[in-house]
């Protein structure tokens, strides 16, 4: 039997390098993403380090002839059984009418069409098969507001609604959709979160940071290896019967 082999854009850093570790450990034979090969060196050797195996490719999520070479190089390595649409921007922090047309867009056409053109050049090949896991990392900011982030929000909340619609339409092809919402990941990329946070509402970034954590009940950030462990499941048969879900990682501060 062939090694399965699961997809993780935007795997160079942060969640996506997790993912990706965590995924090859657990037997995958992993494809990984992102728009410089070059960025994928550490997610590579981390990959090996734990006994698994990374395989970088080139992609630029939001340009469809970029994603639809970079599905046929992973379907070269074997038969596609998961793929994790995580490669995402965190867009501007502003006010909704100081946010330009151009910013709305790269955000949507990142954080949106990105997960449509990742999944969508998966789907024949699962249908084929009859079988697959579709995961797209989503975000608690989907359904709990955040000052100033309308067009992430509106962009994770939408994968969301693609991930619920997908499920219903893919399930007679035994083919499972997810979404994983992680809450505040510690981190490069939620510090500079936090100093955008801090700017927009007139606060010190100390008093952003505590904010964060204390609307938690574990009065804490995720890890990036919590969330990553999340797409393990939803890539495992252990969540065979799940689909259509959106699963909160965010300690506590989502709950719905």
């Amino acid at each position: 039997m062939s090694t399965p082999v699961a997809v993780v854009t935007g795997a160079n850093r942060g969640i996506g390098r997790a993912i990706t570790v965590t995924l090859a450990a657990g037997g995958f034979t992993v494809a990984a993403s992102a728009r410089d090969p070059a960025s994928l060196d550490g997610t590579v050797t981390e990959a090996g380090q734990a006994g698994g195996t990374a395989v970088p490719l080139a992609c630029d999520v939001r340009d469809e002839t970029s994603v639809a070479k970079m599905a046929a190089e992973a379907e070269a390595l074997g038969p596609v059984h998961t793929v994790v649409a995580n490669a995402g921007i965190a867009g501007p922090t502003l006010p909704l009418h100081e946010i330009t047309l151009t910013d709305w867009r790269d955000t949507l056409a990142t954080d949106l069409d990105g997960v449509f053109l990742t999944f969508r050049a998966f789907i024949p090949g699962m249908i084929e098969r009859r079988g697959g896991s579709l995961i797209a990392i989503s975000s608690m900011t989907g359904k709990h507001p955040l000052l100033g982030r309308t067009p992430y929000a509106a962009a994770k909340m939408g994968v969301i609604g693609l991930v619920r619609t997908l499920a219903t339409e893919l399930g007679p092809h035994h083919i499972r959709v997810n979404a994983v919402c992680p809450g505040s990941v510690a981190g490069p990329r939620m510090d500079q979160v936090i100093a955008r946070q801090a700017a927009i509402r007139g606060i010190t970034e100390e008093q952003a940071r505590a904010a964060l954590t204390e609307a938690s009940p574990l009065r804490r950030m995720v890890e990036a290896a919590e969330v990553a462990q999340a797409c393990a499941y939803l890539a495992s048969d252990n969540s065979a019967a799940v689909t259509g879900e959106d699963l909160n990682v965010t300690a506590g501060v989502v709950m719905y």
